[in-house]
């Protein structure tokens, strides 16, 4: 140990907190959790009060007043104010009525289809020569 003109050792004159810095956090909180916070600052009375706390709590001053002007709309009352689950694509709606028109115009077209091989034959087996060209069998 090191002895220092008036006794105490080095290490001991040398004593400082080291205090880990606030990280980002990434995860949304739940709306309770920002509503309790900001009860919790609005009681600070003292001088550095409010510091302490969002330190304790590893907060930004600008958060809270983010949160502040979230709950002043309404927005704090249920949810955190973040989706959850999937995206919602914007299309989707209409890719889901084209896919139903679709499959309707596939039916339609079966069904035409189905009636002017009936036609051929019938025109076949009454001997009637087939005119139009929608008639007239390929095979």
């Amino acid at each position: 140990m090191l002895k220092e003109q008036n006794g105490k050792s080095a290490e001991e004159g040398t004593k400082t907190e080291v205090v880990a810095k606030a990280k980002r956090r990434h995860a949304s909180r739940p709306a309770e959790y920002k509503l309790r916070i900001l009860r919790e600052v609005e009681g600070c009375k003292g001088t550095g009060e409010v510091g302490a706390l969002l330190r304790r709590e590893g907060l930004y001053s600008s958060l809270v007043s983010k949160w502040r002007e979230q709950r002043e709309r309404g927005s704090l009352t249920g949810l955190s104010g973040h989706r959850h689950g999937p995206k919602v694509d914007a299309n989707a709606g209409e890719l889901a009525r084209l896919q139903r028109e679709n499959k309707r115009l596939q039916e339609q077209l079966e069904r035409a289809e189905l009636i002017i091989d009936v036609q051929k034959k019938v025109a076949r087996l009454l001997g009637v020569p087939a005119t139009d060209s929608h008639l007239s069998e390929e095979s």
